[in-house]
């Protein structure tokens, strides 16, 4: 978390505060000398990064201060080698993870017909509830007067 990791709520509260303490006579003085004390400081931080270009020599004028983070130095210098690396695998997984999803769906059509076709199936339970069995006769002459179970059982699937 950074020092001035601020959102539009907190904002919000801490103007809200500020008004009620200083009153709306002072706010504007206050934001003015804030303004002046930040713009003081970029000024110091500026010239401390020109002294130590100046103080560094000829070879360092290109030096980039966000190189002295610890995490762009570990990303500059260690992980430079290994992201053409990570990136292929990326990539094999994502062709790997299509493949896998192409091999379900043919694995499901392919059961989904041995389904269709398998006597005391699916297919057999909705055969009957229309007034025939599987194989098209009529269940006791007169159709729907009567429901037949076939030997298919939901619950022990």
């Amino acid at each position: 978390m950074t020092v001035l990791d601020i959102g539009a709520p907190e904002f919000l509260v801490l103007a809200v505060i500020a008004v009620i303490l200083f009153g709306p006579e002072r706010l504007p003085q206050l934001a003015r000398k804030a303004a002046q004390v930040l713009a003081y400081v970029r000024q110091m931080a500026g010239s401390a990064q020109t002294q130590l270009r100046d103080e560094l020599g000829p070879g360092f004028e290109d030096f980039d201060f966000t190189d002295l983070s610890p995490k762009a130095f570990v990303r500059k210098h260690l992980l430079e080698d290994v992201e053409p690396i990570v990136a292929d695998v990326r990539d094999e997984l994502g062709s790997l993870r299509t493949l896998g999803r192409e091999s379900a769906d043919d694995l499901t059509d392919k059961i989904n017909s041995v389904k269709a076709i398998t006597p005391g199936g699916p297919g057999d339970v909705s055969g009957s509830l229309n007034g025939s069995s599987a194989n098209g006769s009529a269940l006791n002459g007169s159709a729907g007067s009567r429901l037949v179970l076939t030997p298919f059982d939901p619950d022990a699937t």
